[in-house]
């Protein structure tokens, strides 16, 4: 059977998830299993649900449809590796442990350390079988970051976000096994092999279909490459049915040579219709694990979430302007405006969260952990950053909210930005000769565009206050001058 045939498959499948599936004899557990699937570069406008008009997303939108779509919720910080810390640790990124996109040999990121409290960790000890299946990005296998010494049962994918890069790369990890991909060597025109992301996705369904026949609840972690750059996704129905839908201006990548597969990005002669096949390739996966869970029984069991890492990136030859990737909102990856942090989050969970709602509660990743904590009974450590959001979700009186948030990032001289109510002051250039800072309100300037610094000397007083306060120092991630 050909790539082709084998994605209209996909497609049907996933065409199904609106029509009703004849359950499984499987038991539901009390605990409610757990799917969060999380892009990747993913920017808040790339949605229907949240404004997108050059594509469709009907299977993203139908769960916004079936549960709860957040419009203030915060990614850990504005790069891959230090949110997901963020997010798997329940701490901000003045505190969390991985803090950059800090490359080390052979292959992979700064780990995070040994001892180090995780959701999965957390829920391993509440008796959930737990896998992760995409990019990881928080330490190589044999370190104190592997998957599987966070927590983790079973991992397959990328270890190394710098691989990642490549959608057709020559090797995945299956827990602490390379797996080789020899159909994506050298001597193969590259985009004619396997797709990286099919392959995850189809272990991911399998990972479904085992866990469910153990009658134990799960916690799958999706967090898929895409829409990362590089753009390229297979020629089979998506990418046929968008080419010639936009204009184009060709872009001119890495082919060959020492950074093609590590880190550089491919040509790509029609990227406006390449990022859309993605984003929608990435709606068809959605829709596919509905269906599965839907056909396995476990579907009203099942809590899912869909978020993004941080804001859209602009490489590769991607256009986030052409899309209005980041919406309303001014920014991109690796800023702190909003734009580079503020993300898209639905959470669907029947019978708890009301279908078809909005909120505009202020979070961000670090309350995820203290929300799993709060469902399954468990006591919040010290030194958590974040909120459960429990109360939220199930329609309680009681949410507690944050008294602020806070982001650093440490490339481009350093960033940081604290956000308290309405106001939000950006402090930039921290390393270089010359740090400035900007006070923006948020309520009569969400696109942040008036610096009203000069005129409220006390609030970016208490703010500075705060920004001092939550940040302490981390001798691998030197964000501030002296450190």
């Amino acid at each position: 059977m050909d790539r082709f045939s084998r994605f209209l498959i996909l497609a049907g499948g996933v065409a199904a998830t609106t029509t009703a599936c004849t359950p499984h004899a499987v038991e539901q557990t009390r605990l409610p299993n757990i799917v969060f699937i999380l892009a990747d570069d993913l920017g808040w406008g790339d949605l229907g649900c949240y404004g997108q008009q050059r594509f469709q997303t009907p299977n993203i939108d139908s769960l916004a449809l079936r549960g709860l779509r957040f419009t203030q919720c915060y990614s850990g910080t504005t790069v891959s590796a230090p949110s997901r810390s963020c997010l798997i640790t329940g701490t901000h990124s003045g505190h969390t442990p991985v803090r950059g996109n800090l490359e080390l040999a052979p292959e992979g990121q700064f780990p995070l350390p040994e001892g180090a409290s995780t959701l999965f960790h957390d829920l391993k000890s509440a008796g959930y079988i737990t896998g992760a299946f995409g990019k990881w990005g928080l330490g190589y296998v044999g370190t104190s970051g592997d998957p599987l010494k966070q927590g983790v049962d079973r991992f397959y994918g990328f270890n190394c976000q710098l691989l990642a890069h490549s959608y057709y790369p020559d090797h995945l990890w299956d827990n602490d096994v390379r797996v080789e991909l020899p159909d994506n060597t050298d001597s193969i025109p590259y985009g004619q092999g396997t797709y990286a992301p099919d392959l995850i996705h189809q272990q991911a369904l399998a990972f479904l279909d085992s866990s469910a026949a153990t009658g134990k609840p799960f916690f799958l972690w999706y967090p898929t490459t895409i829409p990362h750059a590089e753009l390229i996704v297979p020629e089979d129905s998506i990418m046929i049915g968008l080419r010639g839908r936009y204009p184009e201006s060709p872009y001119r990548g890495i082919d060959d040579g020492p950074f093609f597969r590590k880190g550089g990005y491919c040509s790509q002669a029609y990227p406006h219709a390449a990022f859309a096949a993605m984003v929608t390739r990435l709606d068809y996966y959605v829709g596919d694990l509905v269906r599965r869970l839907k056909e396995l029984g476990i579907y009203d069991n099942t809590i899912l979430i869909f978020s993004s890492d941080n804001g859209p990136h602009r490489e590769g030859g991607a256009d986030p302007d052409f899309f209005d990737s980041n919406g309303p909102w001014r920014g991109y990856k690796r800023d702190v405006y909003e734009g580079g942090i503020r993300v898209p989050m639905i959470v669907s969970w029947p019978g708890h969260v009301k279908p078809g709602t909005e909120t505009d509660f202020m979070c961000s990743f670090w309350d995820l952990m203290p929300t799993f904590r709060d469902l399954t009974g468990s006591a919040s450590p010290e030194g958590m950053d974040g909120v459960s959001l429990l109360p939220l979700l199930e329609g309680r009186k009681g949410q507690r909210e944050h008294d602020f948030l806070y982001f650093e990032f440490q490339e481009l001289d350093g960033r940081q930005a604290v956000r308290k109510g309405d106001w939000k002051l950006v402090h930039l250039d921290i390393r270089s000769e010359a740090p400035r800072y900007e006070l923006y309100n948020l309520a009569r300037d969400p696109g942040e565009t008036q610096d009203v610094s000069a005129f409220y000397p006390d609030i970016v007083a208490r703010l500075l206050a705060i920004m001092a306060s939550a940040h302490l120092p981390n001798p691998d991630f030197p964000v501030l001058k002296g450190e």
